[in-house]
Order: structure tokens, then C-alpha cells, then sequence
């Protein structure tokens, strides 16, 4: 493009999307050291009873403290410590990309009577009358000695480090590439998570506004908005304990379900992590996975164990490096992958259903991300329903919940977004069967379903910027069909996402794929409540 006029195929609105793009704001190092900051991390992310947990933080303050909670149903504050000597560390500008090499500041030994669960770790800056707060997280698993709890809930860590923003690139948006202006393909897991993946104050509006956009008024998107606002990350609804794992750990041990905990990249590392337990739960926003990490679930379900995913958006398969302190996803560029060409070229880091990885979520969880994708968000169906027609009233997973033929599930709760997964398939006498042509099993039942979109409506509203717009859809296209043209993107457009029930091998899989379930945990749904201990009391025995 040259300088000398605007391009016309380049439109006002698009061009507010380009700023937006550039526009992109993240959490990092002040590197001044006038400004008052402490930030911290841990070289892993699970830890047992009897471990020692190493922390490595910066701060430009004389002294600092730390407590550690465990961040249950009730806040426990469990252990503090006081007047550590401050140091300012150097962070690299590719701290996103190869960590930040800190040395360690201090370290402490897990106690022994210490429950399984998240644990907060605040750290706390005081300098001239000034405080600066921020938050760390690792979960605590229960000692290997001990039996296993009937249920664990593994944290969706893949996700989180795709959305960590902290230090200036995630697997979205960046400051790596030539122009310093590009999403980096490798992340690090040696580096602070972002401001409100770990906690987050009470109000902070979820992705999903709680209502939809009105005709004629400007869509809007409240939770970036309150992250601009208040200095946290744009992605904090997007992954993050705060918003996705915790809800559902403080609901879970409020109704008396015993969890024990681990993350997705312990089962990359151990793909016997799961055995033992009766039932392997999966919350939130859950996009990111290993081939190892896809491997260890497949063989717990075909060997017996029973998967609860109230979770949604199974998308991307990546790559778990450098004994866990790496995660690489090539994504839309999967093509730049030095494994494409390679003689395992099936662990190329692109979406599970494209070529050459050619391995269907469906296979592993019952539906596929490529059949959503947006419900909710922004013009993308933003005046859908906000929640799951029901089609099977009649299955286990139903009763008590008072829902009929026809009945929207967790309509005034929101929980049907951001993001979903679906299936193709036909309509018989009233009633959803999968047609199999992507990767589905036929016993596959269809038990609720709602409808989705990867292409954002133009109201054409003055001022308003597309957020989602149509580059979704094109991928889509490209990857089911080769190419983009009017008639494969129209064909791409369409989307749902599902609850589906699957009994695979000798286990079984229970699928309400939406992002947004534990929202109806959040706003005390009955009937999501009913469904979500239907699944737990049957699938925990």
C-alpha cells in the first residue's frame, strides 16, 4: 500500500478496527524505578504437601510481605511473612516469549495439613505512605500417600498462559514479531500472571453483559471497558482462576464435593494423573490442549473414568516444552510451525479438526470449536436467548430440574457463551442426532443445544467498531474448505454449541460446552445447579 492516498477498499470502520488492533494495552514492568511495583511468579504452578514452593519477585521497594490464602469457599489466610529485603530485577523485553530470569527471593515449605485448592499468594509493596498489591496463584494436590478424592477439577492452564498478557505478547496480541507488533507463537510460564486472572473485586462484569444490546444503541463491551478503566488486563474474562476455576471450586465445596486439583499441563507431564479418580471435571473457558494432555484424558475415559466438562472452546492443539516452562501455538499461522513439515506433523500447533492434525475434539470430548464459535458477545447472536433450548427432558442429567421440550436452560443466568461447541447435525421429528461427518460418534446424544455464530452483525450503528467481524468465519472457511469465497464463508457464518451426553469405551462424557456455565453457579440458577449435581452425584460414585 502506498502513502499517497487512502486505500478505497479500506472503509472508516475498518479503520477503527486497525486502531483498536494497535491499540492494544497490556500489564507488565513499570522499568522505572520511581514507580512503586512488585510483581512475582513460581517456576511451577502444583505443589504437594511437603514441596517447597520458590518465589521469584521484583519490586522496586525496600521491603515487602507475602501472605498465602487458600482461596476455598471462605478466604484462609494461612501463612505470612514480613520485611523481605526488596530487589528491582532487570526483566527482559522477550519476557513473554523466554521468561523473566529472576533470581529467587524467598521460599516456603507446603504444610502437611495444608487441603487441596487454589492458593492465593498477595504480595504487598510500602514505600513513602504509598501500597501496591498484586496476586499470584498455585494450586495444592493432595499428598500422593492419601486416596484419591472422588473427583478433580483440572485447571485450564493452557488457556491461561494463551491470555497471559503480562510482560507484553500472548498467543492473541503483542509486541514481539519484526514490527513489535505482532502475537507470539511461544509463551512462558516464568513470568507473573496478569492483573485479574487471580483475583478479581467483586462486580467485575463478565464477558457476557447482562443484558443484550438494544436496537439502535452502540454495542458495548463492559468488561474491557472496566479493565481499561481500572488497570487490569482485557483478558481477565476472557481465562484466568478468578473468573472460570474459582467460582466453580467455592460453589463445588459449598455443596460438599470433595476436588482435588491439577492443571492441564500436570497431565502433559503425567498421563496418569487422572487415575484414581472417579471423575475428571473441566470448567470455563478451556481452548488450549496438548496432544499428551488430549492422550491422558482419552485413556482415563476408554479405561472407565467419567468426564463432567461444563466448559467451551476446544480449539487449538499446542505444544508443552522445556519441562513445562514453555507452551507453543502457532494458531492461524500454523503453516510457520517447524513441525509441519516434519515427520510428526500431526502435532502441528493448529486447530484440532485442519490438516495435518486431523484429530476432531469431538473424538475426546463429543463436539467440536469449529462448529460454534461467539454466542453473546458483542453482535455475535448478542439478542440470542442467553441459554440452551432443551430437546431430551427425559435424561438423567434433567430430572429434577423442572425443564420441558422446548425450555431455554440458564436463559436469565447468561450461561450460554462466549464462546461454544457444536456439532453438524440433522434435524428428525423434532429432535437434534449428529451427522457424523466431523469426527462425532452416532451414539452421541444431543440433549440441549443453542444457536452461534462466527460472523458479526453490522447493525450500522455511527461510531460503532466490529469487534469480532468476519476473519473467524474466513478461517473457518479455509480450513473446511480450502478457501474463501462469498458461499463457503456464508456456509461458515452458522454455528451452535451443545449439551450432549457420549458414554465412550468403558467411561463417560457429559458436554455442556459453553464458557458461561459457571455463571449460572454464580447467580444461584436452580436449574443449573439441579444439572450440575445430577452430573457430579452420577459420575462421583
Amino acid at each position: 500500500m502506498t502513502t499517497e492516498g487512502p486505500d478505497p477498499a479500506i472503509t472508516p470502520r475498518t479503520r477503527a478496527r486497525a486502531r483498536h488492533i494497535l491499540d492494544h494495552y497490556y500489564i507488565g514492568p513499570a522499568r522505572d524505578a520511581r514507580v512503586l511495583e512488585i510483581w512475582g511468579y513460581t517456576p511451577r504452578m502444583t505443589y504437594a504437601p511437603g514441596e517447597e514452593v520458590v518465589l521469584h519477585v521484583s519490586t522496586t521497594a525496600e521491603t515487602w510481605s507475602f501472605e498465602v490464602g487458600r482461596d476455598g469457599a471462605i478466604y484462609e489466610p494461612l501463612l505470612r511473612i514480613d520485611d523481605l529485603p526488596g530487589r528491582h530485577h532487570d526483566t527482559p523485553a522477550d519476557c513473554s516469549v523466554t521468561g523473566c530470569n529472576w533470581p529467587e527471593s524467598t521460599r516456603f515449605t507446603v504444610p502437611d495439613d495444608w487441603r487441596p485448592g487454589g492458593y492465593l499468594i498477595t504480595l504487598t509493596a510500602v514505600r513513602d505512605g504509598d501500597r501496591v498489591e498484586e496476586h499470584h496463584l498455585i494450586l495444592i494436590r493432595r499428598a500422593s500417600h492419601l486416596p484419591r478424592a472422588p473427583y478433580v477439577l483440572v485447571c485450564a492452564t493452557g488457556t491461561w498462559l494463551a491470555y497471559n498478557c503480562w510482560g507484553g505478547s500472548n498467543h492473541y496480541e503483542g509486541i514481539t514479531g519484526p514490527d513489535g507488533n505482532e502475537f507470539s507463537p511461544v509463551v512462558s510460564t516464568q513470568r507473573p500472571w496478569t492483573r485479574g486472572f487471580c483475583k478479581l473485586p467483586a462486580g467485575a462484569p463478565r464477558a457476557l453483559p447482562d443484558h443484550p444490546p438494544s436496537h439502535g444503541e452502540m454495542t458495548r463491551y463492559p468488561y474491557m471497558e472496566w479493565a481499561y478503566a481500572y488497570g487490569y488486563s482485557k483478558k481477565y474474562a476472557s481465562a484466568g482462576w478468578a473468573s472460570y476455576e474459582r467460582p466453580f471450586a467455592r460453589w463445588a465445596e459449598s455443596a460438599g464435593y470433595d476436588l482435588d486439583f491439577c492443571t492441564q499441563h500436570d497431565l502433559d507431564a503425567d498421563p496418569d494423573r487422572l487415575s484414581g479418580h472417579a471423575c475428571a471435571i473441566f470448567v470455563g473457558h478451556d481452548e488450549y490442549w496438548s496432544a499428551r494432555m488430549r492422550d491422558a484424558v482419552d485413556g482415563y475415559v476408554d479405561a472407565g473414568g467419567r468426564v463432567a466438562r461444563f466448559a467451551g472452546n476446544f480449539l487449538w492443539q499446542t505444544r508443552i516444552s522445556d519441562a513445562g516452562r514453555t507452551q507453543t501455538c502457532y494458531k492461524y499461522v500454523a503453516e510457520r510451525d517447524p513441525m509441519a513439515e516434519s515427520a510428526t506433523s500431526h502435532l502441528t500447533t493448529a486447530a484440532w479438526e485442519v490438516a495435518p492434525v486431523g484429530r476432531p475434539g469431538a473424538l475426546t470430548f463429543g463436539v467440536n470449536a469449529l462448529r460454534g464459535v461467539y454466542a453473546g458477545l458483542g453482535r455475535c447472536a448478542g439478542n440470542g436467548p442467553g441459554g440452551f433450548t432443551i430437546y431430551r427432558p427425559d435424561h438423567w442429567a434433567f430430572d429434577g430440574a423442572g425443564l420441558g421440550y422446548g425450555d431455554v436452560l440458564g436463559a436469565a443466568s447468561r450461561i450460554f457463551g462466549y464462546e461454544v461447541d457444536g456439532l453438524d447435525y440433522r434435524m428428525e421429528d423434532g429432535l437434534p442426532f449428529p451427522t457424523c461427518t466431523d469426527g462425532a460418534a452416532p451414539d452421541v446424544a444431543i440433549l440441549a443445544m443453542g444457536l452461534a455464530t462466527n460472523i458479526e452483525a453490522d447493525t450500522g450503528v455511527w461510531g460503532e467498531t466490529l469487534y469480532i467481524g468476519s476473519a473467524d468465519a474466513a478461517f473457518k472457511a479455509m480450513a473446511l474448505y480450502g478457501k474463501v469465497t462469498p458461499e463457503t464463508l456464508d456456509a461458515c457464518a452458522r454455528g451452535n454449541g451443545m449439551i450432549i451426553h457420549w458414554q465412550k469405551g468403558k467411561g463417560e462424557v457429559f458436554t455442556a460446552a459453553t464458557c458461561e456455565w459457571v455463571a449460572g453457579l454464580i447467580r444461584n440458577d436452580t436449574q443449573v445447579i439441579s444439572i450440575t449435581r445430577n452430573v457430579l452425584d452420577r459420575f462421583g460414585t
